[in-house]
């Protein structure tokens, strides 16, 4: 499929729409921390493991938890890359492998940041997961003119803190749609 334009989501929410039944992303909102030509990369935002918490991931870099911070859920941030930590998060945005993805949540990775939080001076806001979702070039695009995912611009309030289980329809509430009447039955003029 060839687009004539490109108009990067970067930064925006990716909301599943009610059909779309892939059991990693059905009834997910993600937020896109980069989209260009070449594909899309982003965070699911309402999906943790059973049993993973910080403490196993701090125990695995050998940092000591000086916090309640050690019992906070791993998220599941999508099926690509799932041996990969990635962090979301508020200010400050002082971390050394910091990317500032929209003007108030930036990613990170760096030890500099999992030695901040095990100690509890990281972040205020912030969730760690394992893995990310990723789309090749174009796949993204094809996606949404199959009517599988809405987009909105990204609150940082749903991500950090409406409960998870909540997140999927405040996405959608914010966006002005009640979920209840929303279908996967695509609209065109």
């Amino acid at each position: 499929m060839e687009f004539e334009t490109f108009e990067s989501l970067k930064g925006q929410f990716l909301i599943a729409m009610p059909g779309l039944v892939d059991p990693n992303f059905h009834q997910t909102v993600s937020f896109l921390c980069e989209h260009t030509p070449d594909g899309a990369v982003g965070i699911v935002l309402n999906r943790v493991h059973d049993t993973l918490r910080l403490e196993n991931i701090f125990s695995e870099l050998n940092l000591e938890v000086v916090s309640e911070i050690g019992s906070q859920s791993v998220h599941i941030g999508g099926p690509v890359n799932n041996n990969q930590i990635f962090i979301l998060h508020g200010p400050p945005y002082v971390w050394e492998g910091s990317i500032q993805v929209s003007a108030d949540i930036a990613m990170s990775n760096t030890l500099d940041i999992f030695t901040a939080l095990s100690k509890g001076e990281g972040p205020e806001s912030f969730i760690v997961s394992l893995g990310c979702a990723g789309w090749g070039p174009g796949q993204l695009e094809s996606e949404l003119v199959q009517n599988a995912w809405l987009t909105a611009p990204a609150v940082a309030e749903v991500i950090f803190e409406i409960p998870l289980e909540k997140r999927w329809q405040e996405a959608v509430k914010r966006m002005g749609i009640d979920p209840v009447l929303l279908t996967d039955a695509a609209g065109h003029a």
